[in-house]
């Protein structure tokens, strides 16, 4: 997506990343969550005047790619292209997902990238050769110590489990080069406390803090029983760890190594956004390794939690999978967008039920929102032609919602752009629309329309202005959660001949009040969030 002509030049970008994706197989609501969360708050700081970096991607390395591809019979790097182009980017396209990049991990700019860092670090003496023998669960790419693993039931009984994905560990033992992780704990600690906010939230940055105290253990940076990675530059017996691999994708695609300039004006990333139980790759491992680099460190890494359903993680592996297309080709792609953020305290973890979905759409997307710009465009059009009226007669009444305006925007900048609690912010934009709601409801200007007097026109032309007035800045604070409802509403108060692109507006200029101008063309359009059809049957 282009940026917007109003951003703010000569400074850092404002850098948002998600996880790069295992693409062993198609992605499912959880991965999109977390996407979503990043679009929408890159959305919202573009509509700030910010420079904007939005960085998404594939992560196509390792055991667990290698095995699913000749399952599959065909090779690991034809899986990853199949599933890149088949599965992730139409779904990210789908969700209208606007990043400035798509890194996959087997990209030369990557590869190339990889291997000039850990042969930076290995010149100097940041990584040993060693062997190492131990639980590894391939679904995590990542050797487990001993004390996280469960006790195996039924069929897996007697075996040790992954305590994420509920298999069974392998016992490894290889030859392996190693970072010296060991060696940069106090320092983290010390960063840790210099930074309370760097890892979000409290309740993550507690786990950190207390895995981290208890002492770090060197890091295998190497594989050595399959090939299917970047070689490591010295020994090409080995391959880099995907893991290692994986987190440089956060500087290769910004410009290490490669264009300086744009890695200046980009690096690091501002908000790292990852599932909680990636969170110590995020914020032990990619912390350490950047130290060991001389490298700024990121400024948030920020976990949210899991999608539940039926109490238990989304995911392939225990069957809870579920398809965002399953959900959009029913509520459709701004609902989708909207629901999870709005339902879901970001950060913790989330139960999704269909007749929750349900719910809150048709209450608050249907007959609050969706609602209130059907009837105040209907009204416009009753009584005034289509033509907005001036506000001449405004009172209390009408003061009243424009410091609701203010509240709202404030409140909603405030929790999206700072704290990243999409929910609050939501919750925010959704208080201004009920308050305005409550304003026609008692302003009843269906009533005061029998007043033909010249006061009663201009009091029904100041409930009406007031009312469109405040969708105008409805449809800019919503705009980042759901684009395309919110460009209808903008094409149906006649706004951009007058206001400019909805992606042009800026959130603090939102509660200005009276951007939009008497003599608006507003017309009734399609109605933004249709009655929903019966829930499908499987």
């Amino acid at each position: 997506m282009a940026a917007n002509g109003n951003e703010k030049q000569g400074t850092k970008a404002y850098y948002v990343t998600t996880p790069i994706y295992y693409v062993n197989d198609a992605p499912h609501l959880g991965h999109a969550y977390t996407t979503v969360a990043g679009d929408v708050l890159t959305r919202w700081h573009r509509q700030r005047g910010e420079k904007v970096w939005y960085l998404t991607g594939t992560d196509e390395h390792g055991q667990k790619i290698m095995r699913t591809a000749d399952a599959n019979g065909v090779s690991p790097q034809e899986w990853c292209d199949k599933l890149v182009t088949q599965s992730w980017k139409p779904l990210w396209e789908h969700l209208e997902i606007a990043n400035d990049d798509f890194i996959r991990t087997t990209e030369k700019r990557h590869t190339d990238r990889v291997r000039e860092f850990v042969q930076d670090l290995w010149d100097k003496g940041e990584i040993y050769k060693g062997g190492y023998e131990g639980p590894y669960c391939v679904g995590c790419e990542e050797y487990k110590l001993p004390g996280e693993l469960l006790d195996g039931e039924g069929e897996y009984a007697g075996e040790k489990l992954c305590p994420v994905h509920k298999k069974p560990v392998e016992i490894l033992k290889e030859e392996n080069y190693f970072f010296k992780l060991s060696e940069y704990a106090q320092r983290l600690l010390d960063f840790y406390e210099a930074n309370p906010g760097f890892i979000q939230p409290e309740s993550a940055r507690n786990e950190v803090v207390n895995f981290v105290r208890q002492g770090l253990t060197d890091l295998s940076i190497s594989r050595s029983t399959f090939d299917w990675g970047v070689k490591v530059p010295w020994d090409d017996k080995h391959v880099i760890y995907v893991w290692v691999d994986a987190l440089l994708n956060y500087a290769t695609a910004a410009g290490y190594g490669s264009d300086q300039a744009r890695f200046d004006a980009t690096f690091p990333a501002d908000v790292h956004l990852v599932g909680k139980d990636i969170l110590r790759f995020h914020a032990v491992i990619w912390p350490a390794m950047l130290m060991a680099q001389g490298l700024p460190l990121p400024g948030r890494v920020v976990a949210n939690g899991w999608l539940l359903v039926g109490g238990e993680k989304m995911s392939k592996s225990n069957l809870t999978g579920i398809k965002p297309q399953d959900l959009t080709s029913h509520f459709g792609v701004d609902a989708y967008r909207w629901y999870f953020l709005r339902a879901i305290s970001f950060g913790q973890d989330g139960s999704f039920s269909w007749e929750d979905f349900s719910a809150r759409y048709t209450s608050e997307l249907a007959n609050d929102y969706g609602n209130l710009a059907s009837r105040v465009a209907a009204m416009v059009n009753k009584y005034f032609g289509g033509e907005l009226p001036a506000a001449t007669a405004s009172g209390e009444a009408e003061q009243a919602v424009r410091e609701g305006l203010a509240k709202a925007v404030a409140a909603a900048d405030r929790a999206i752009g700072e704290e990243i609690d999409f929910q609050s912010g939501i919750l925010a934009i959704f208080d201004f629309v009920k308050q305005v709601n409550g304003y026609i409801t008692e302003q009843e200007p269906w009533k005061v329309a029998k007043d033909d007097s010249e006061e009663g026109r201009a009091r029904l032309a100041s409930i009406l202005y007031t009312a469109a007035e405040s969708l105008r800045a409805m449809a800019v604070l919503l705009n980042p959660v759901m684009p395309d409802t919110s460009q209808k509403l903008w094409d149906s108060l006649g706004a951009e001949p007058h206001l400019g692109p909805l992606a042009a507006q800026r959130i603090d200029e939102t509660a200005d009040w009276g951007r939009l101008p008497a003599g608006a063309t507003v017309t009734k359009g399609a109605v933004l969030f249709p009655r929903l059809e019966e829930q499908p049957t499987a």
